[in-house]
């Protein structure tokens, strides 16, 4: 660490460890933001309830502002590809300066809600026409200074985009502003990646395989960047993208990318929908991480994940809210487990053994996901890691007469009122009594900002 020495001491009469709640828990926080065992010193007491933040592993943060807007019925059935001409005609009109607006409302909202850190999967890198800004990385920047603001955590993960289909196509009108070549994206990364520090980690992201052709995906496999930190890519989130998978590469997605790629652990498949048996089994067996956004795939109309079938087979999972028209660890829970009983017709499908709490047993799978997603030490509340974590609100009815058994439970799968109080990232509060010390002028600019652009 880099100062040792504690700047406050906490007690919390719940602290939740890896292996459930631990009572009367005394912790110290370093001024370099990472928590210390107890020094013997006077403690504050936080709360009843005190759980380490939850990373969000999946973000495109423009598209909060067109959250609701994708919602009128087209001329012809609507799907995610008719949802992905309403999301080009947006995003052609953001650039840096009305990025940084929304993300840093968007992160505000994350760090209300209960999420601490973020992974950015962020591909809106060049003006509308495909030219780049100056500097190149000006929207990358701008996705940095708005976590700053904000006072969330960053995994940003710069996306390599190529083509426009599995046939090799050329981007599009409205895809040319994602596009690099592998040259100009290492060159991206470099630059980005000088950047790091406590509060910023930078990864690889592919969009697709249908977005990165074979040789792109082999040359940057093999650079010397791809050796640490994240990997992140979509796939199987369509049964169109799977079908054209197989007619043009012989091959479902997960299957060909794991005879072509070395999935590990570094890995985040995200979405992974459509899988069969074999690549559900062979994703859990690799480590990589199932990177799962419920509240979007049914806002898209993906399908569900075979979420037992993973969890049986010891598979890797975390959360992420994607296109923001959620916001909320708490929904993207709840609906991962709702799906799974609307498709099968039982009740607490992630509980795989009983007496398991299916709360406890989602929170603590996509603390663990999330963290190794993030390629940064979040997820647990020990001596060392970050000091990420927020206190539940005592005083709701909600979690009256609740004891260790249902606590989590409570807050989970018990009503719609908001119960994250406060939340500290890194050794700092950011939120306190619901509120986030900066949330009157970053709401200002974003109104501001949203007003100013073509919406309809």
């Amino acid at each position: 660490m880099s100062d040792s020495a504690a700047i406050a001491q906490f007690k919390a009469d719940h602290l939740w460890q890896a292996h459930g709640w631990q009572a009367e828990a005394v912790f110290g926080v370093a001024a370099d933001g990472r928590l210390l065992a107890p020094a013997g010193t006077p403690a504050e007491r936080v709360g009843r309830w005190v759980l380490p933040g939850m990373p969000n592993l999946h973000s495109h943060a423009f598209q909060r502002a067109m959250a609701g807007l994708a919602e009128r019925r087209g001329k012809a059935e609507d799907s995610f590809w008719s949802w992905r001409e309403t999301m080009y005609a947006f995003a052609a009109t953001i650039g840096p300066d009305e990025l940084q607006a929304i993300a840093a409302q968007l992160y505000v909202e994350m760090l209300k809600a209960g999420y601490t850190s973020v992974c950015e999967f962020h591909y809106l890198h060049h003006q509308p026409d495909g030219a780049p800004y100056a500097p190149p990385e000006a929207m990358s920047l701008a996705l940095v200074e708005a976590a700053r603001e904000a006072g969330i955590g960053l995994t940003l993960l710069p996306v390599l985009y190529i083509s426009g289909g599995f046939d090799g196509r050329a981007l599009s009108a409205r895809q040319r502003r994602f596009g690099h070549d592998v040259d100009a994206y290492l060159r991206l990364l470099e630059t980005l990646r000088r950047q790091q520090n406590e509060e910023l980690s930078v990864g690889i992201a592919l969009h697709s395989l249908r977005a990165v052709p074979e040789p792109a995906l082999r040359e940057v496999l093999a650079c010397e960047l791809a050796a640490s930190g994240p990997i992140h890519i979509h796939i199987a989130e369509q049964v169109g993208e799977v079908q054209d998978c197989l007619a043009t590469r012989g091959a479902r997605p997960v299957e060909w990318l794991f005879g072509h790629a070395a999935v590990d652990a570094r890995w985040c498949l995200v979405h992974a929908t459509h899988l069969t048996a074999a690549e559900t089994a062979q994703l859990a067996r690799s480590g990589a991480v199932a990177g799962l956004c419920p509240s979007t795939e049914a806002n898209l109309g993906d399908g569900l994940f075979p979420l037992a079938d993973y969890l049986d087979a010891g598979g890797v999972l975390g959360i992420g809210s994607d296109s923001h028209i959620s916001i909320s660890p708490v929904e993207e829970l709840r609906w991962l487990e709702y799906g799974q009983r609307l498709a099968t017709r039982h009740r607490n499908i992630a509980a795989r053994q009983p007496g398991d709490s299916v709360g406890e047993t989602l929170w603590r799978a996509a603390l663990r996901g999330g963290a190794q997603a993030s390629g940064r030490p979040l997820g647990e509340l020990r001596e060392g890691a970050r000091a990420d974590l927020i206190v539940l609100d005592d005083g709701s009815p909600l979690l009256a007469a609740r004891d260790a058994r249902s606590a989590l439970d409570s807050f989970l799968f018990a009503g719609n009122t908001p119960l994250v109080r406060d939340v500290m990232v890194g050794g700092r509060w950011q939120v306190r009594d619901f509120r986030h010390r900066d949330e009157e002028r970053i709401a200002a600019r974003y109104r501001s900002v949203v007003g100013s652009l073509q919406l309809a």
